[in-house]
């Protein structure tokens, strides 16, 4: 077979998306030395990809997301290496490729949170920039041979929008996975002005992710007397995290530390050294974040939303109201203060984590390819 891979998003500067992209790839040339790959990339990451194997072969198509480039002159590209199955890891499949395809949806936040605060661009380029989005993903999700979806959660989630859908997903889970470092040097953090202990968050700062919450609710725990002095934000230097800062500065929040854009060695040195881990998303499609605590030992408190409940497990996390303040802190308060919940939450959530694997995740993707042919 020869099969095409949408890499345009390839690497750690495309976020989630962007290691999601990276681990499949990896893997399946651990496994697959059969098959034909055509990975197709941006300018930006065509020599961050390296093939290891002589049937994986890099193509250059360098045509940004969401654009009207990637919708009109990508499918030509797509055409001339004739694949066999194309395989998109997000929902911007350019519609005029009219060949089999499968695509991997990691969620609909777009159709549950169309707030005009998600876009920094005016109303009218953000509503039409929306309607775009709906008309495309209605598209892709009837025209895929099949749909892979990363969670049960994000699966029901597109059955309950599209019907039709139902018979063609396939929920395939991504996995943890991160440096460890044997020795951690606390003056490592010291120099970054942070002072232990201190709670962890990382992701973005899109208001789905509820961090004026969070930060509301960390100075409430302040003020009820938390011992846990700081909340450390990791994150990248963009406008929701930049009105976030300005926000902190107004109110004189000197022990909130935002970090942008970091190397995995201090990443996982925060993650190790953190008393807990805090994520209060209000909708995700699978939450990576929270799972990589959990495989680094430590104790995670979670928004209740579905799909962390699924993907971290019942017992994994210690879950709140993530838009109940009061809740919120009282949960500060015990997940800091009961060694014994502390302990179960470490256990469950080691148990948990080890359930995931980017092996296996690229095992089942290449099982599909072979069946969808």
């Amino acid at each position: 077979m020869r099969i095409g891979i949408d890499a345009r998003f390839y690497g750690p500067k495309s976020k989630g998306l962007g290691r999601y992209t990276q681990k499949l790839i990896t893997y399946l040339e651990d496994i697959d030395h059969k098959n034909e790959y055509i990975i197709f990339l941006r300018e930006n990451n065509f020599e961050e990809y390296i093939p290891k194997n002589k049937n994986f072969v890099k193509v250059k198509a360098d045509y940004r997301w969401y654009s009207f480039s990637e919708q009109i002159f990508f499918p030509f590209v797509l055409y001339k290496q004739k694949c066999d199955l194309v395989h998109f890891p997000h929902f911007n499949v350019p519609i005029l490729y009219f060949k089999k395809f499968i695509v991997t949806i990691h969620d609909l936040i777009l159709l549950h949170y169309p707030t005009r605060k998600n876009s920094t661009r005016s109303s009218l380029f953000y509503w039409v920039k929306y309607v775009v989005y709906r008309m495309v993903i209605g598209i892709v999700i009837k025209r895929a041979n099949k749909i892979i979806a990363v969670s049960k959660f994000t699966a029901d989630d597109i059955c309950s929008r599209y019907p039709n859908s139902c018979n063609k997903i396939s929920v395939v889970y991504e996995a943890a996975e991160i440096n460890t470092i044997d020795k951690i040097i606390d003056k490592n953090l010291q120099k970054y002005g942070i002072m232990k202990p201190y709670m962890l968050y990382v992701g973005n700062a899109y208001p789905h992710k509820n961090l004026n919450i969070l930060v509301k609710a960390f100075v409430k725990y302040l003020d009820s007397g938390g011992t846990v002095k700081t909340l450390v934000l990791v994150g990248c230097d963009d406008y929701f995290y930049k009105k976030l800062q300005t926000y902190i500065t107004k109110q004189n929040l000197s022990n909130i530390k935002i970090f942008y854009t970091i190397d995995d060695s201090l990443l996982t040195i925060l993650y190790k050294q953190a008393n807990f881990f805090v994520f209060l998303s209000l909708y995700e499609g699978f939450g990576l974040p929270p799972l990589e605590a959990q495989l680094l030992g430590i104790p995670v408190l979670s928004s209740n939303h579905a799909c962390m409940v699924e993907v971290l497990s019942d017992c994994g996390a210690l879950y709140v109201d993530a838009k109940n303040i009061n809740e919120i802190v009282k949960a500060m308060n015990r997940i800091v203060n009961d060694k014994k919940l502390r302990n179960i939450l470490m256990k469950n959530g080691k148990k948990n984590v080890s359930k995931y694997s980017w092996q296996k995740m690229a095992k089942k993707i290449c099982n599909i390819y072979r069946q969808n042919i």
